[in-house]
């Protein structure tokens, strides 16, 4: 089983969540990462779409399938991976480093605690 970085936050859809200042850096999970196999694109909205949570916000092809991805709180993307468009592997060398996404600016930043912790994350991700 994947170990889940303790600083994170977690969706049921299996992105991550880090803060960094004022905003949410997001990405998809080494247990995500796994079940897809070999990232082959990785496909991201513009900076400045406003997120609505459980909203898709764009999507990731692999090998296997094409995902969908799933905003984790409320806002608007301030930035976004750029290197992914070149090199989508990263996300599976790296997934929660090299391998973000995107970096959203919150509507509400207490929405972070609304995330699920490592432990709850795991426990779910144990469950199948």
């Amino acid at each position: 089983m994947s170990e889940f970085p303790a600083d994170l936050r977690y969706t049921k859809e299996h992105e991550w969540a880090r803060k960094e200042g004022d905003l949410l850096v997001v990405g998809i999970t080494a247990h995500a990462v796994e079940q897809l196999g070999d990232i082959t694109m990785v496909t991201l909205p513009d900076p400045g779409t406003a997120l609505t949570v459980g909203e898709t916000f764009g999507d990731v092809d692999s090998v296997k399938a094409v995902s969908e991805l799933y905003a984790p709180v409320d806002g608007e993307v301030a930035e976004i991976n750029e290197a992914l468009e070149d090199a989508p592997e990263t996300v599976n060398e790296d997934p929660y480093a090299g391998g973000w996404m995107l970096k959203i600016k919150p509507s509400d930043p207490a929405a972070w605690d609304g995330l699920l912790d490592a432990e709850a994350y795991g426990k779910l991700v144990a469950e199948g």
